[in-house]
């Protein structure tokens, strides 16, 4: 049976103006327009620069210092301020968190939200959140090789925990590398994020494929999710077999977006029922 779409809310806790207060509030407003999961951001410094399913993700020119709150702990205060919504932070950096401690966080905040926690996972690659809080950048490979070994670490630490986390707690991981990404896809997520052209998703669905057959595991217990990309494409990226789409909402942080996804979700999960 196909998977009734989905939309997410990344609620940018950064940025000129940003108050706690402010975003307290429009968590308020994102769970009572009907949106499916909430998430946070990880990073200490808010990125200036681009986002783009080509080029990749890169930030360029001045870096100002503006305002900013710490992903994990407004994300732990949605958990108890909401009541149906799921939660995470898209994504976390594990290049700046200890593993086994971010699983016993993971663990403790899905018992806070009831088991509404998703543990949204990337190797991180904003120079600037390194470097001001003092951890080493490294390159590229060096951020694959630790991300690789820290999934491992998070996977084992949750097995172990006293208490165990109330339900399986799904691992988001964020990123669209062939090379090193989609094998930890197909080996670790339930979940894979990124943001694609509709070709660059074929092909990278395939190599997904590919890897979860080299290990035994079917790829469709693997959920897609993508960025949101407007009403005028989502029914082909919903066709191609993404199933979770996620808003990302910069301050103001305006809600007008949010519920067009919504009205289109319900419409296309209409057909589900039919």
């Amino acid at each position: 049976m196909t998977k009734p779409v989905r939309i997410g809310v990344q609620l940018v806790q950064g940025g000129t103006g940003v108050t706690y207060g402010k975003l307290r509030d429009k968590v308020f407003e994102i769970e009572e327009a009907g949106a499916d999961i909430l998430f946070s951001y990880d990073h200490f410094n808010v990125p200036v620069g681009t986002i783009d399913p080509v080029e990749g993700i890169s930030a360029k020119g001045d870096q100002p210092d503006v305002e900013n709150f710490e992903g994990w702990s407004v994300m732990t205060a949605w958990a108890e301020q909401t009541e149906r919504l799921e939660l995470g932070v898209l994504v976390t950096g594990t290049g700046y968190r200890n593993p086994d401690l971010l699983a016993d966080m993971a663990r403790t905040v899905d018992h806070i939200s009831g088991g509404r926690l998703i543990l949204g996972l990337g190797a991180g690659w904003y120079e600037k959140d390194y470097l001001t809080y003092g951890y080493e950048f490294g390159t590229v490979g060096s951020r694959m090789k630790l991300f690789a070994e820290n999934l491992e670490r998070i996977s084992h630490r949750l097995s172990v925990l006293n208490p165990a986390p109330i339900r399986k707690i799904p691992i988001l991981i964020g990123g669209g590398g062939e090379k090193k990404t989609l094998p930890l896809v197909a080996r670790y997520a339930d979940i894979w994020h990124y943001f694609d052209t509709l070709d660059s998703l074929a092909r990278k669905n395939k190599i997904l494929e590919e890897n979860a057959t080299i290990i035994g595991r079917d790829h469709s217990e693997i959920e897609r999710s993508q960025e949101w990309a407007g009403l005028e494409v989502a029914d082909e990226y919903a066709n191609a077999g993404v199933t979770f789409f996620t808003l990302v909402l910069w301050s103001p942080h305006d809600l007008t977006e949010l519920h067009k996804a919504i009205a289109w979700r319900d419409e296309r999960n209409k057909g589900l029922l039919r």
